[in-house]
């Protein structure tokens, strides 16, 4: 028994090393590799550099009121449309009393000029009509009752205002109320009813009542590197890309470059800025954020293949051409433009050739 049991676990080890010698010798065959090959194709091809910014309204104005006060009314909000000369604000004038007392001072000292020259005017009427004056020494009489009356309404028409900011006569002109300059959209109102505002003078820029801005008529305004700016030129289309709008484009004309750069973050920026067209229903928000893509040059349906096959021989490039199974010959080519993905092919290939795949990191190995 002791014997069988010293035969079957020698042959247990015996089975053990042969399985382990085995599997060592399979680990340390090679096993053929077999490289990808991909053809060329017909594409566009783009030329670009990219500018960064934001899309603005070409023209945005700041409505500011022609009186100081407080805010009585407000007519309009945020992101609607307006008119020119549609009422935005109605301001209520907070008197100023120095200018008020000497507005009811001038009121009270026209008042006793008008009523002197009225009874000097009708105590000569009395003496015209008796004819113990003569008409022209009346004229005077009447000149001087006139002048006192025109006096009095003037003194009237300034306490009104001092007061109120309008007169009787003249209330649908009013500099109380706010009109808007330009036809827009209404952008920002940034005050309430019952904030003081600052009518806009030499020596204040004036409190913002509403900004209203033309969004059919928007820019982008970017900055393009000093590496870059002196490929570009007026007149050169952009294709914007919005963070804020996905899976969609804009076009645009450049139509601005700046002669002077700007330092930024140790690097040299020019502005650009390019006129952006919308189509039909399209409406973008100002101040969206913005990449350009500023076309420098562009092949269209031209045959092309991935950089990733192009080997070089010192300023020569070429390609592997697939002549037979997993059996490749060195074809030399002539590129154009590259986008930095896809290369223009020139001469050396056609659009069926299968092209060999060299720098993949771990070529497929095949299994027997």
């Amino acid at each position: 028994m002791k014997k069988f049991f010293k035969i079957l676990i020698a042959v247990v080890l015996i089975g053990v090393f042969i399985a382990t010698i085995y599997f060592l010798y399979s680990k340390s065959e090679e096993k053929p590799v077999v490289f990808q090959t991909a053809t060329p194709m017909t594409t566009d091809i783009y030329k670009k550099t990219v500018a960064t910014g934001s899309v603005v309204p070409r023209k945005e104005i700041e409505v500011k009121p022609q009186v100081s006060g407080i805010v009585d009314k407000i007519y309009i909000e945020a992101g609607k449309m307006v008119q020119k000369n549609d009422k935005i604000a109605l301001v209520k004038i907070i008197p100023n009393m120095v200018s008020l007392n000497n507005a009811q001072n001038r009121l009270r000292q026209a008042k006793i000029s008008f009523d002197n020259a009225k009874v000097d005017l009708d105590r000569n009427k009395t003496l015209k009509e008796s004819g113990v004056i003569a008409a022209a020494d009346f004229q005077s009489f009447e000149l001087s009752f006139n002048s006192a009356k025109e006096e009095y309404k003037a003194a009237q028409d300034n306490l009104d205002l001092v007061k109120k900011g309008e007169t009787s006569r003249n209330s649908g002109s009013t500099n109380r109320l706010i009109r808007s300059t330009i036809s827009g959209m209404v952008l920002d109102v940034p005050v309430e009813e019952g904030f003081s505002v600052i009518e806009a003078n030499t020596m204040n820029a004036g409190t913002t009542v509403a900004s209203i801005a033309d969004m059919s008529d928007l820019v982008f305004e970017g900055n393009v590197d000093e590496s870059e700016v002196g490929k570009i030129k007026e007149g050169m289309p952009l294709i914007l890309r919005i963070g804020a709008i996905e899976g969609e484009t804009f076009d645009a004309i450049l139509e601005y470059i700046s002669p002077k750069g700007v330092e930024e973050e140790g690097a040299i920026q020019f502005e650009i800025k390019a006129a952006v067209q919308l189509k039909d229903n399209q409406f973008i928000r100002a101040g969206y954020s913005a990449n350009a893509d500023i076309v420098l040059d562009k092949r269209v349906n031209v045959l092309a293949l991935s950089e990733a096959l192009l080997q070089f021989d010192g300023d020569s490039a070429y390609v592997e051409l697939e002549v037979g199974e997993q059996e490749y010959e060195k074809r030399y080519i002539k590129t154009g433009l590259s986008d930095g993905i896809n290369i223009e092919i020139l001469e050396g290939v056609k659009k069926e050739d299968q092209l060999k795949l060299w720098n993949l990191s771990e070529p497929i190995k095949k299994n027997d």
